[in-house]
């Protein structure tokens, strides 16, 4: 079955053509004209519909659905000159689809259909057709729409996030559409706010032996230190990894200067940047912990990993 499918998107994608583009670039200027996506299907595709025009809409493309048949019996009413049609049928000849266009095309709209019929009645009626014909469906009797509303929900996100791109859309402003659930912590949330301090944040000069450093991370309950120079500044980083694999080889290790076993100019992040790119980091690099800083490059915090899951960040 999942073999049907993605050979259904592969077909999908092959079939695109310059439609795609030009409908991408009618929905940008229906946005700009500050009019909006108007989602109608039936059935399965009306299930999909959904999914598409939140998509759009969390995405700050305004976007809502239309019920084809509560249309007609006054639900037209969110419909403006102006608007985009998305309109979605496989076959293109759904008859409550249909029995809706006469009403639509009062209107001044646009009409962009996703259909896998590109001669269809729908096709036919439409500004713009988006061919989303699958080979065949992974029902065994080629009859219960599952790779046809695949291939139709992937095409609706694929016009969501070129839309997406070509507005200049940023985390910043997604994190605004999506204040709640982990998206909203992880995306609004500053490192500031989830960061260790005081007693908890380990900070050492690096004068100090390894002997008194590893005191110093003991009462922070740290399995890592800042190290600082004269001025304050984040000189370097010293971990229980670097303890242990420098103890193996230096009996001398405890009485040395933490400026000599230091791992210097270690990775770390300014206390205003969003918690998003600590997971980043932590992601990118083979780190426990990281060091937050201020604009001076003083350390003034710690991100342990393993607080992460604790502030549903992960």
């Amino acid at each position: 079955m999942f073999d049907i499918e993605l050979a259904a998107l592969r077909a999908v994608r092959a079939q695109l053509d310059g439609a795609f583009t030009k409908a991408v670039e009618l929905i940008i200027e229906t946005l700009r004209a500050r009019g909006k996506i108007i989602v109608v299907g039936v059935g399965k595709s009306g299930n999909i519909g959904q999914k598409i025009a939140a998509t759009l809409t969390s995405t700050c493309s305004t976007s809502v659905v239309l019920s084809s048949v509560d249309a007609l019996h006054g639900d037209l009413g969110i419909v403006n000159d102006g608007d985009l049609i998305l309109a979605l049928s496989y076959s293109g000849e759904s008859e409550e689809l249909l029995n809706l266009l006469p009403a639509l095309k009062r209107f001044l709209v646009k009409i962009i259909s996703v259909t896998g019929s590109p001669k269809s009645s729908l096709a036919q009626h439409s500004d713009l057709v988006l061919n989303a014909r699958v080979p065949k469906e992974a029902c065994p009797f080629n009859l219960a729409p599952t790779a046809s509303t695949t291939a139709m929900l992937v095409m609706g996100d694929a016009l969501a996030m070129a839309v997406l791109q070509a507005r200049g859309f940023k985390q910043k402003d997604f994190a605004k559409f999506h204040p709640s659930g982990a998206i909203g912590r992880a995306m609004l949330s500053r490192v500031a706010q989830i960061m260790r301090t005081g007693p908890r944040n380990a900070i050492a000069s690096q004068t100090l032996t390894v002997k008194e450093a590893l005191m110093v991370m003991t009462r922070a309950k740290s399995g890592s230190l800042s190290v600082v120079n004269g001025r304050g500044k984040l000189a370097g980083v010293f971990t229980d990894g670097d303890f242990r694999r420098h103890m193996a080889a230096d009996d001398t290790l405890l009485a040395k200067p933490l400026e000599k076993v230091m791992t210097r100019n270690p990775v770390c992040i300014r206390e205003d940047a969003l918690a998003m790119e600590a997971l980043k980091v932590f992601n990118q690099r083979n780190i426990d912990d990281l060091i937050v800083v201020n604009a001076k490059h003083e350390p003034v915090g710690l991100v342990d990993s393993q607080d992460l899951p604790k502030l549903k960040l992960m």
